[in-house]
């Protein structure tokens, strides 16, 4: 498939599975809507990386509305000291990359003010060439896979009706263990980036979610460093760490009472419980076990680690 064309058709020739009862479309090793297909095409054919654009890339359901938050807020800290009453948080979000190229027509985002920061869950190969040949940063996040699975187990049965009811969790897993669900399989887009990442450090800061729980300040400071934008004191450092916290982040009226226009989903299904560990409550012992095997199979000899 040509990555400047893309017609309705081509899905007729490409392998369907359903996920959620949703028809995903395989393209190139990866699982697509056919929506996010388009744009991906859309995308790839029309966007040019700058040099200084920031792309934050992620697997669903790992961490990604906290690190749009925290980035945004660290390439903001100047103005948000200067301007404290000002929520540029909540009026100003970074939108991601992939989903405003399902517009159409897609937007001109070359009117963009510098630096740009937009966010996509892609995996690494299907990204634009020039992101991957200019000097432009990524900053990809990932989690466990099982608090991945659960917590998009969680967030597509707000799609679900009360008649419905809950997505069968077994089923879930079973297509989440075979690599079917949005942008998967989630084991080939996490090595993807981390394997750029261990060629190129300087271009793509590889972040755990675990991390980020674990010792907050010291990876927040971590990506400052990264962006270009370090903390001048103690002071700055908590100030975004407030400002972005979950429970501040699920408080503000933009996230209690907003729609995302892209999925048309509330802005409140974006924001859970963040725990570590809150598969202990849905995943019985068995799928636990079977998915510790599969993460270590697929992991290994990688160099990287995550946690069962």
């Amino acid at each position: 498939m040509d990555s400047s064309d893309f017609t309705e058709s081509m899905l007729d020739q490409l392998p369907m599975e359903r996920f959620w009862d949703i028809p995903l479309y395989q393209w190139d090793g990866f699982w697509y809507r056919s929506y996010h297909l388009q744009a991906t095409m859309a995308l790839r054919s029309q966007y040019i990386a700058r040099d200084d654009d920031i792309i934050l890339a992620s697997p669903m359901k790992t961490g990604t509305t906290w690190l749009k938050a925290l980035c945004f807020s660290i390439l903001q800290k100047e103005e948000n000291a200067a301007r404290l009453n000002e929520e540029t948080l909540a009026k100003t979000p970074p939108r991601p990359a992939l989903q405003v190229f399902t517009a159409k027509p897609p937007p001109d985002v070359s009117a963009m003010e510098s630096p740009r920061l937009f966010h996509t869950h892609l995996p690494y190969t299907a990204l634009p060439d020039s992101i991957k040949t200019s000097n432009c940063k990524l900053v990809y996040i990932t989690r466990n896979p099982k608090d991945t699975l659960v917590s998009m187990w969680h967030f597509f049965n707000k799609l679900r009706t009360p008649e419905q009811g809950p997505y069968p969790f077994e089923q879930a897993f079973g297509s989440f263990i075979n690599g079917i669900s949005h942008f998967g399989p989630f084991f080939d887009h996490v090595l993807q980036y981390w394997n750029q990442s261990l060629k190129s450090p300087n271009k793509i800061l590889f972040l755990k979610y675990e991390d980020l729980k674990k010792d907050t300040k010291g990876e927040v400071k971590k990506l400052a460093s990264f962006l270009g934008k370090p903390f001048n004191n103690e002071k700055e450092v908590e100030d975004v760490i407030w400002r972005c916290s979950l429970e501040r982040l699920k408080n503000l009226e933009v996230n209690k009472n907003g729609i995302d226009p892209w999925v048309g989903m509330q802005n409140s299904a974006f924001f859970r419980s963040g725990i570590v560990g809150d598969w202990k409550n849905i995943m019985s012992k068995e799928l636990s076990e079977r998915l510790d095997q599969i993460t270590m199979q697929k992991l290994k000899d990688s160099g990287l680690h995550l946690e069962i």
